[in-house]
């Protein structure tokens, strides 16, 4: 399948950046040429070429962790690509989620230790799982198990204390506490949405689907009615 709009270098070949179509997180970077391209377009799956096997190798042969292309994008000079891919495991050979998951320190040194939990959206879908994870665990032990002991009583109840607190803080206090209070009331909305067994994939999707709509277009767009789930 030939794809005139790509640009591949000298050798034939084209960076692709795999990056989680759910969060936005990025995964890892390997490279194409034609044919793995034009694989991961007709069978779904993401397909590479290895610079230092001289070969095409599907992600997750061996290892299972297949990587299913939801988008292919490319950039504005055409010599990038950019999948949108939900990964069925880590995209890291040592295992981790990501390839990119050390930091270096601001005078350039490795800091030698992980970078943690990712800053952006992914952060999110990373605290959603643990949360979900507490279902199980022991509700002595643990406060989220807790609250799922008490109900969804309990849980608004908690969202609408933290709320407060939020206005509180914007009313009376400075721009710290504002975060920090924030930080608390979205805490506990995610346990809401883990109760209620909502993917965090199914709000970033409303948020998407309302994007570029003015309030008002997005309220006539539901007709008086609540959108469906």
């Amino acid at each position: 399948m030939e794809i005139p709009v790509i640009k591949y270098n000298e050798k034939g070949r084209v960076p692709a950046i795999a990056q989680d179509s759910k969060t936005g997180e990025v995964l890892m970077m390997a490279w194409m040429n034609e044919e793995a391209l034009s694989l991961t377009l007709s069978t779904g799956k993401a397909h590479y070429y290895s610079r230092s096997r001289n070969k095409l190798w599907l992600k997750g042969e061996s290892s299972g962790n297949i990587q299913q292309v939801r988008s292919v994008r490319y950039d504005c000079d055409g010599d990038t690509i950019l999948l949108g891919v939900e990964p069925m495991g880590p995209a890291c050979h040592t295992g981790e989620r990501t390839c990119f998951y050390r930091s270096i320190m601001e005078d350039g040194r490795e800091d030698g230790t992980e970078a943690g939990a990712a800053p952006g959206p992914e952060v999110l879908t990373a605290l959603y799982a643990v949360l979900m994870g507490r279902k199980n665990a022991d509700p002595e032990k643990s406060y989220v198990a807790s609250l799922y002991a008490k109900g969804l009583p309990k849980i608004l109840e908690k969202i609408e204390e933290e709320s407060g607190e939020l206005v509180e803080a914007a009313v009376e206090k400075g721009r710290e506490d504002v975060v920090y209070e924030m930080a608390d009331l979205w805490f506990h909305t995610l346990v809401l949405l883990a109760n209620e067994s909502i993917g965090v994939e199914k709000l970033f999707g409303e948020l998407a689907r309302r994007f570029g709509l003015s309030g008002i277009e997005e309220k006539n767009s539901r007709g008086g009615k609540n959108p469906e789930k």
